[in-house]
């Protein structure tokens, strides 16, 4: 029997299909209209950025560390041999995300080195047998999505990031194999249901861990488990109604969880070191399956990775960068363009990359316009000027100061900056390194 009303099952279908969907919708948005400054692409292929972001790039949140690459994988067709070039010690990352949004293998400096590597990635039950010296990442699904970072120092370093883009490359290790891409919901079943659809059809094309099957299984009663026609087209008003309502608690179930906790001591950053720690089942290369990086409650993981869907997609692992963002001062206040402020490292960030702030306005969370065209200042800043005792005060404000070389421009209105931690040491991970709070002039 099943665990609940249509509109509980609706509520809790949603907080777990909606990575799902989130991500396919982005992989079928990838092929009509590119991501970013990516242009679009067919399956089985890179696209690359040719810049650094800027505020035209109009996307949410976008670092301004790093040039990006991606690819949307089809493995339907038989594996993919993956060329990685010798990044001559230079930071980079390819994160394996599946349809699901778990990263399962990473790539890079921090995983597998900057020399020249080859893959095979192979679809989920593949029983070949890959070339000789060559490593396999396997896929949970046959979609998947592979992003890369590559750090550029600037305009001047684009030049190098690009020769490096050139020589990444997929190729099939058997050609002629035929992609089934990914289904299409039925269209005529109304908008208020899509959801719903879209994880009927594709959570059968996409199957999920085995372990989550039980799960899944729970959703039987309201049509999540039908083959064939869509149980969604013309179903009973009153059935329709629970489902629109259990979806609508659904979400906001989801929004509630994105939201800082109350309480929180004033300007302290908004850091999840465990945001992405949902996969239980499909680590491979590159990822760390310890206890802490793994939520031990699975369903409880289910929420989470929704939250990590909805506020970041395709965000990595903490062990390979950290994110971390703050909307107030250290006296509780709003962050402002209207107000001066400093950020003090007593001690500095400690990485095994580098480390950057990134300013954003609020409330679209896009880079802003500023006359120095500064959107990020960090580690790799030229001319930054450190104190005697090697503390680092940097300037956020609207004004450009006397000294503008650790001033990170500000807007007029609000903003939220953001810190990144790339190749985050021991002390950022076991939460012992605190990034201090910012303070008002």
């Amino acid at each position: 029997m099943a665990d609940g009303t249509p509109r509980t099952l609706a509520a809790d279908a949603y907080v777990y299909g909606y990575p799902l969907v989130c991500d396919l919708s982005m992989v079928g948005t990838f092929h009509v209209s590119g991501l970013g400054a990516i242009g679009p692409g067919p399956f089985n292929t890179f696209g690359h950025a040719d810049e650094l972001a800027t505020p035209a790039s109009h996307f949410v949140s976008v670092n301004n560390d790093t040039v990006y690459s991606a690819a949307q994988l089809d493995l339907s067709g038989g594996p993919l041999l993956l060329h990685v070039p010798d990044t001559a010690g230079a930071y980079y990352v390819l994160q394996f995300i599946d349809a699901w949004t778990n990263n399962f293998a990473y790539i890079g400096r921090r995983s597998t080195g900057t020399g020249e590597q080859t893959w095979l990635i192979t679809p989920p039950h593949w029983h070949g047998t890959p070339p000789a010296g060559v490593g396999v990442i396997t896929a949970p699904t046959t979609v998947a999505t592979v992003a890369a970072r590559f750090a550029c120092d600037g305009p001047a370093d684009l030049p190098r990031v690009a020769a490096l883009q050139r020589k990444l490359t997929l190729a099939p290790l058997e050609p002629g194999g035929i992609l089934a891409g990914i289904p299409e919901p039925d269209p005529d079943v109304p908008e208020e249901l899509r959801l719903l659809e879209q994880l009927r059809v594709w959570a059968a094309a996409f199957p999920p861990a085995e372990a989550d099957l039980a799960h899944q299984q729970r959703f039987a009663p309201i049509g999540l488990l039908d083959d064939g026609r869509s149980p969604y087209r013309d179903g009973p008003a009153e059935w329709v109604g629970m489902l629109v309502a259990g979806l609508a608690d659904g979400k906001e179930r989801v929004e509630a969880a994105t939201r800082p906790a109350e309480g929180r001591p004033a300007g302290e950053w908004n850091v999840n070191l465990h945001l992405f720690d949902y996969n239980l089942d499909h680590l491979g290369p590159g990822t760390r399956d310890e206890p802490r990086f793994r939520i031990a409650d699975r369903r409880a993981a289910y929420l989470t990775r929704a939250v990590a869907a909805r506020m970041g997609l395709w965000g990595n692992h903490a062990y390979e960068a950290v994110y971390g963002n703050t909307y107030d001062d250290a006296e509780g206040r709003p962050l402002t363009g209207a107000h001066a402020y400093t950020l003090r490292f007593d001690e500095l960030p400690p990485v095994d990359g580098f480390w950057s702030v990134t300013m954003y306005g609020v409330p679209e969370y896009y880079l802003v316009e500023n006359p120095a065209d500064r959107y990020s200042i960090g580690d790799r800043t030229p001319g930054l000027v450190y104190a005697p005792d090697g503390s680092l005060t940097l300037v956020i404000q609207r004004e450009r100061p006397a000294d503008p070389a650790n001033w990170l421009p500000a807007p007029e209105g609000a903003f939220r900056p953001m810190i990144r931690l790339y190749e985050p040491g021991a002390a950022v991970l076991d939460g012992t390194y605190r990034i201090p709070p910012i303070r008002p002039k």
